[in-house]
C-alpha cells in the first residue's frame, strides 16, 4: 500500500479503516457526496491502490495468454477488467487497466499489487516486457460513474479544476454495491470462480482461446449452475451498524454464506454485497451479524442452464 494521500489534509477530512485506509472515507457529508458522485463534478481519492505497469511490445499478446480478457490490439484508451485464475479457475488476481500505446496501466487492490508483479515477472520467460510497481509514483482517482484514471501522485492536491472537490470512499463504496461490482479479496474468497462474482462478460471474454483456469469457467458456465452466487443484501434500516466484512450469512441459523462490502446507500440505505449458497431460496429472508436481509439477484442460480436446450 502507498503512503496516506495529502487530501487527508483537507478540511473534514476522516481517513478510512482497512483496507481503505491513507483515504479519506468522507469529508462530513456523507449523503451529500453520493449525490455529488452521482451528479458529477467530483472525484474520489483512490490513491491508496496500488499501481502497476507492463511496458514493452510484447505486453498485450502476453498479457492475453495469460488472462482472462481479450487483450490482443487493444486500443489506447479503452478501460479494461482482467483476471489471472488458478488452475482450478479460481481467482488469483484482479485488476482494471488501461493501455496508452506503449503502456499498460493497471490497479489493483491495496496491498495487492507487490504479489501481481512477483506473479507476472514469473510469467515474462523471454518476452520484450517489464513489470514495475509504481504506487509511490501514481494514483488512482474515481470518477463519476464509477470510472477512474491514474494521475501522477505529486499532482494529487493540485488537481484541475474541472475535476472540483474530493468526496470520499464511503460514497465511492455505496455506489459500487448499488452497481453488483466485487472487489476482489472482499466481496470473494480464495474458492471463488468468475461465474459466482458476475464477472463473466464483464473481466471474462467468453470467446478467447485458451488461458489457465478456463476448462473451469467454460464447463460451470455451458453445463452447470455456479455452487455460490453473489447477491445483494438489502439490510433492516432500524438497526444501528452494518454488518463487518466476513460476517456469516445465517438462513434459519444456518450459516450459507459471507458479507463481503457493506455500505448506507443515500436511497437504498443500508446495502451489502454477500456471497451465498446457490441453492438458498431468492425469496428467503437472511441475517447477518443480527441485521435482517432481503436478497436482490445479482448472478441467476440457474446461470448456464439457458444453454443447454442449445447444446443439445
Amino acid at each position: 500500500m502507498s503512503d496516506s494521500s495529502p487530501l487527508l489534509a483537507l478540511p473534514g477530512a476522516v481517513p478510512g479503516d482497512a483496507p481503505d485506509g491513507g483515504v479519506a472515507a468522507h469529508y462530513g457529508a456523507i449523503s451529500a457526496e453520493q449525490r455529488r458522485l452521482v451528479q458529477g463534478g467530483t472525484f474520489v481519492d483512490l490513491s491508496h491502490r496500488d499501481v502497476v505497469t507492463i511496458s514493452g511490445p510484447d505486453r498485450l499478446t502476453w498479457l492475453h495468454s495469460l488472462t482472462t480478457q481479450f487483450l490482443e490490439g487493444l486500443a489506447p484508451g479503452v478501460p479494461t477488467e482482467v483476471l489471472l485464475l488458478t488452475p482450478q479457475g479460481r481467482i488469483e488476481h484482479a485488476f482494471s487497466g488501461v493501455d496508452d500505446g506503449e503502456t499498460f496501466w493497471a490497479h489493483t487492490e491495496p496491498g495487492a499489487g507487490a504479489a501481481l508483479v512477483e506473479f507476472l515477472d514469473r510469467m515474462r520467460f523471454m518476452l520484450r516486457v517489464e513489470v514495475a510497481l509504481v504506487s509511490h509514483e501514481w494514483s488512482v482517482i474515481g470518477l463519476p460513474g464509477l470510472a477512474w484514471r491514474i494521475v501522477p501522485r505529486a499532482s494529487l492536491p493540485d488537481l484541475p479544476d474541472e475535476l472540483g472537490d474530493p468526496v470520499g470512499m464511503w460514497a465511492w463504496e455505496a455506489l459500487r454495491i448499488e452497481a453488483g461490482r466485487v472487489r476482489v479479496g472482499l466481496d470473494t474468497d480464495d474458492r471463488t470462480i468468475p461465474n459466482e462474482a458476475g464477472l463473466l462478460g464483464v473481466a471474462v471474454h467468453l470467446d478467447k482461446g485458451c488461458y489457465r483456469g478456463q476448462e473451469t469457467v467454460a464447463r460451470v458456465h455451458t453445463l452447470g449452475r455456479p455452487p455460490r452466487r453473489l447477491v445483494r443484501l438489502h439490510l433492516d434500516g432500524s438497526v444501528d451498524h452494518l454488518p463487518p466484512h466476513g460476517s456469516d450469512v445465517l438462513l434459519d441459523g444456518v450459516r450459507v454464506g459471507f458479507v463481503g462490502t457493506a455500505a448506507r446507500h443515500h436511497e437504498l440505505g443500508p446495502i451489502a454485497l454477500a456471497m451465498i449458497k446457490r441453492n438458498v431460496d431468492v425469496a428467503a429472508t437472511l441475517e447477518a451479524d443480527g441485521v435482517a436481509a432481503s436478497q436482490e439477484v445479482l448472478v441467476d442460480p440457474e446461470a448456464g442452464l439457458h444453454v443447454r436446450p442449445v447444446l443439445s
